[in-house]
């Protein structure tokens, strides 16, 4: 059963969460190890994330730099896969503009179709570390709204080559992320709206949205959602604190607010352990709230930790 008719479906709010593949080098069992924290609660999907190839500069011997392409987190269509078939799960990878051409994303989706994974979270991307603007592959997709229309071709039957015949149709139901504090980079929430409709517009099936710690923020975006005329379900993102730096890391890094009475109750705390208590309190009332307004689902941001996941869902669902 696909995202979209688990969402449709579902007779309470979903639970779901999101793993990183490892780091190359390490081991998967990593992975199942977070899964089998939470694995009892049903999770009804488990999305991975994918990582574009990062530039890195290294000295050589004679004092010049050499210029490294790497990818440091590969394997997300396989780890995905492995996971399906050991759990019996859904699974959705994510797949990015950034780094990828047309031809490199058709090419992981025919990988897909053949393995059976049907659903895919359709994302840009980060732009390339050390740059401050998105710069697409050539021939890749610089918005999100392309890459959606090049799933929903091959739904259709219709790949980048034109003169294939007898194709066969792809099946993927497709999400797509938003941000109930607007993206950094538009310049006002209507346009970050605007470019979010275009997303659904060119056949995104259901949103999930970036972290946030006020759930009044997320209730205005949904509000500001159907008046805007998207009408495909929202599922809610959240990332419990879990370190007395996050109050600093991640309003940098993700471009969000952070709640004064959040913000003072982390301060209070002298260790890491005391923050992330603080932060699972924090999100299992958050999760209640959401669960009592509606939503169809929430999903839990781990960066590959699961512990305090188990006790936020343990706790609100």
């Amino acid at each position: 059963m696909s995202v979209i008719e688990k969402l449709r479906t579902a007779k309470r709010p979903l639970f779901t969460f999101e793993l990183l593949p490892p780091l190359k080098g390490h081991s998967i069992e990593r992975v199942y190890a977070a899964i089998d924290r939470l694995i009892g609660f049903e999770p009804a999907y488990i999305n991975f994330t994918t990582h574009r190839n990062e530039i890195t500069y290294r000295e050589r011997p004679d004092g010049l730099l050499e210029r490294r392409v790497t990818r440091l987190r590969p394997g997300t269509i396989a780890l995905a896969a492995a996971v399906k078939y050991k759990y019996n799960i859904t699974v959705v990878p994510h797949i990015l503009c950034g780094g990828f051409t047309r031809e490199e994303t058709e090419n992981v989706l025919i990988e897909m179709n053949f393995l059976g994974i049907d659903d895919v979270l359709a994302l840009r991307g980060d732009p390339q570390r050390g740059s401050r603007t998105f710069i697409p592959e050539k021939d890749g997709h610089e918005h999100t709204s392309d890459l959606v229309k090049q799933i929903v071709d091959m739904n259709s039957g219709r790949y980048l080559e034109s003169t294939l015949v007898d194709t066969t149709s792809t099946n993927f139901c497709i999400g797509v992320a938003a941000y109930p504090e607007k993206h950094f980079e538009a310049p006002n929430r209507e346009t970050d709206m605007e470019y979010l409709k275009q997303k659904v517009d060119a056949g995104a099936d259901y949103i999930v949205t970036q972290m946030f710690f006020d759930n009044s923020k997320f209730f205005r975006f949904r509000d500001e959602c159907r008046k805007a005329g998207i009408n495909v379900p929202i599922v809610a993102g959240l990332k419990p604190v879990s370190a007395l730096n996050d109050i600093k890391l991640l309003p940098q890094t993700f471009h969000i607010d952070m709640p004064n009475d959040l913000v003072s109750e982390v301060r209070k705390c002298k260790t890491d352990q005391e923050a992330r208590e603080a932060g699972i309190e924090w999100a299992v009332e958050q999760s209640r709230e959401l669960i009592r307004e509606g939503v169809p689902g929430i999903h839990y941001y781990t960066l590959g930790r699961s512990d305090n996941i188990a006790r936020i869902v343990k706790s609100a669902f």
